[in-house]
């Protein structure tokens, strides 16, 4: 189901975040399409992650409205906003760095197994069953990942760029339609940068999935992006294809111009 003909995932109607005196996010309004690659840039501040603490029922939402796959989410919990198919990944890595590769995609699994807590304790034949289906799944978002090798590796002793394909595992394990991708090259040597931007290409052709990022590497933004939006203090000031964000006089000003030069 979409939310409407318009066959947008998400829309988000005049959404407005404030912390006290301070608004972080105004009066914005934005949409993703289905199977579509949308980017979200700005400079530090510009709100940006404020947006996606919103959609994912992180912060709420001081007014506004946002709607999910044809279900108003504007107030859910985070947990029902996962269940319904939304998944992300952070700035700052948060894997479990003691528990294997496979463990922490297994981890994500578990937000979609309905054998339950007894069930688990008893171990039920369903459950069992249930379990080797969720092992099989976290293997082939593994190799998908290119992680097939390193599946009994702990998270703490993968390469930089191997746990951050990893968190994208084990938020595709939760089956999501929408994946928020919170600045994943940061961080990144220029060939993790190549080899994440040709995963998230893979993903994009291979999974029915839309995919939200937040990027400041722009040679990532322009690359795999089907549009562009760009914030300043909260407010949106363009959006467009990557080609027309280029030659906006405003983006230049606010963003484009100081990443130039800074």
């Amino acid at each position: 189901m979409t939310d409407g003909a318009d066959g947008n995932l998400l829309v988000a109607e005049n959404v407005r975040k404030e912390f006290g005196g301070l608004l972080a996010v105004n009066d914005l309004d934005f949409t993703i399409p289905q199977r579509s690659i949308v980017s979200l840039i700005g400079p530090n501040g510009a709100g940006k992650t404020t947006f996606f603490n919103m959609l994912t029922g992180l912060y709420k939402v001081s007014s506004g409205r946002i709607v999910f796959d044809g279900t108003e989410v504007t107030y859910k919990p985070r947990h029902a906003i996962t269940a319904l198919g939304v998944g992300r990944t952070f700035q700052n890595i948060r894997l479990f760095p003691q528990m294997t590769a496979l463990e922490n995609v297994l981890v994500g699994m578990h937000a979609r197994l309905k054998g339950g807590i007894l069930g688990s304790i008893l171990g039920t034949p369903r459950v069992r069953r249930e379990e080797r289906e969720a092992e099989r799944k976290a293997l082939e978002l593994l190799r998908f990942a290119g992680l097939g090798r390193v599946e009994e590796d702990l998270a703490e002793n993968l390469a930089y760029g191997d746990q951050r394909r990893l968190e994208v595992a084990r938020a595709l394990a939760t089956e999501p339609k929408l994946l928020l991708l919170d600045e994943p090259t940061a961080g990144m040597n220029p060939q993790e940068t190549v080899v994440f931007m040709e995963f998230v290409s893979k993903l994009r052709e291979e999974w029915p999935i839309a995919i939200l990022l937040i990027e400041h590497d722009m040679k990532v933004v322009m690359g795999v992006s089907e549009r562009v939006t760009v914030l300043d203090y909260g407010e949106k000031i363009a959006e467009g294809s990557p080609q027309e964000i280029q030659k906006d006089e405003r983006v230049i000003e606010a963003y484009l111009g100081k990443a130039a030069t800074g």
